[in-house]
């Protein structure tokens, strides 16, 4: 009779499933990457909303580890900052942009309050079932809302290597030396595509930069943290409005995550239906333990899709490591600085590569759910969520600015059942 957690059998080669396990070292290493592959973004999130990043990548592993457990070790995840809340928090806070956020804790609060909004559905799920959502959330769907997440991250890549011709190049480099490593690299080397990859565009780019007239890596900061010291909790304020703008976003979450899981159960070929509501209530309580201390809302993090999409390893065994290696650092204000030497331009490359296996994801969703693109109202529902996300529309609604994402995300939802009339009637 099976345990509450799996029984994980040793994997040396090939794909290696939730299951299963790679050796205790290569376990951690691969957990390294993963924490890697989300560092940028969870870090990036934080920042463009005046958050703290070294608070916001504690609970992003605080988090990590809770929906291993809830999920009962079944559902290869990693809970990094959602994008979803950048624009409901800005508006909420009236943050100018650069700095800590003086209105932090009346963001929390909208924070956790859509967290239980996002728990609530999640339990809502998991007693009478998936079919409610599925039927709301069709593939034809999910793999636009996953394809419209990747495209709307298409503008931040962008910015990140854009800055010269010369960080251009470096970019470009990254994301062939991530290629070359999937591809062509053997045993362990193969399995850290990012990790290494990355890691050779940062030695060429500290080698190269001055000859460039670009920054230079600067250690002076990294010299002068101090190795640990307790993340910056802050406390939340309750407030009508905030909570107003920001708990609605659990909407756009529960799409994001059911694309989220059903682009895991592509991957590995399982049907995951089962976990959708853990995986919910997990993902919103989450949520709302990092909004009472400070971080960030939380989501299962598309670039460690791609990871996994690259490397075909879905232990989730590794995410464990990933969870701790994450509540470690977010104690060592050295490691941010070290990571702060790592130059955007590597970082963008970095970008280009997950964020556009996040974006193919759907194509293998549609084409798993033998999603018919002849029919009409197929075509139209992905082809507008397609648009409206990677433009990054945003749309006033009393208010409220709804981001890029969620516009496509309601478009698509509310398109795709417009026409379906016809088909029902």
């Amino acid at each position: 009779m099976a345990g509450y957690f799996p029984n994980w059998t040793l994997k040396t080669s090939g794909e290696v499933m939730p299951d299963e396990r790679l050796p205790t070292g290569q376990t951690i290493i691969a957990g390294l990457q993963h924490v890697v592959a989300m560092f940028g973004a969870t870090v990036l999130a934080p920042i463009l909303m005046g958050f703290d990043p070294n608070v916001a990548i504690f609970f992003s592993g605080i988090a990590t580890l809770l929906f291993f457990v809830i999920t009962g070790g079944r559902l290869p995840s990693y809970l990094g900052s959602s994008f979803a809340f950048i624009g409901v928090v800005i508006a909420a806070t009236g943050y100018a942009g650069s700095g800590p956020n003086a209105n932090l804790p009346v963001a929390l609060g909208g924070i956790i309050a859509c967290g239980a909004v996002y728990a609530a559905i999640g339990l809502v799920v998991q007693g009478v079932g998936t079919r409610w959502i599925e039927r709301l959330l069709p593939p034809v769907v999910t793999g636009a809302v996953v394809a419209a997440i990747g495209l709307n991250l298409t503008a931040v890549a962008m910015n990140m290597i854009s800055a010269s011709a010369y960080t251009k190049w470096i970019a470009l480099f990254t994301v062939v030396a991530v290629a070359l490593i999937a591809v062509y690299g053997s045993g362990l080397v193969q399995r850290l595509p990012v990790l290494i990859g990355g890691l050779a565009a940062y030695i060429l780019y500290a080698a190269t930069a001055t000859s460039f007239g670009a920054p230079p890596v600067d250690f002076g900061k990294v010299a002068a943290a101090a190795w640990f010291g307790l993340p910056n909790f802050v406390a939340p304020v309750f407030d009508a409005r905030a909570i107003a703008l920001i708990a609605p976003v659990a909407i756009i979450l529960v799409a994001e995550n059911l694309g989220h899981i059903k682009g895991i159960s592509v991957m590995t070929g399982r049907n995951l239906d089962a976990l959708i509501g853990r995986g919910f209530f997990a993902d919103g309580l989450g949520t709302m333990i990092a909004g009472s201390g400070g971080g960030t809302g939380v989501t299962t993090y598309a670039e460690n899709m791609g990871v996994m999409a690259v490397t075909r390893v879905y232990s989730t065994l590794v995410f464990v490591a990933a969870g701790v290696i994450a509540i470690l650092l977010g104690f060592s204000p050295k490691f941010g600085a070290v990571i702060g030497t790592i130059p955007v331009a590597v970082l963008g490359g970095l970008a280009v590569v997950v964020f556009g296996l996040i974006a193919a994801t759907a194509g293998r969703i549609w084409v798993e759910n033998q999603v018919d693109f002849a029919a009409p109202k197929n075509l139209l529902t992905v082809a507008t969520a397609l648009i409206l996300g990677a433009g990054d529309l945003k749309l006033p609604i009393f208010g409220y600015e709804l981001g890029g994402i969620g516009t496509a995300t309601f478009a698509a939802i509310a398109l795709y059942h417009l026409l379906d009339r016809r088909s029902a009637a």
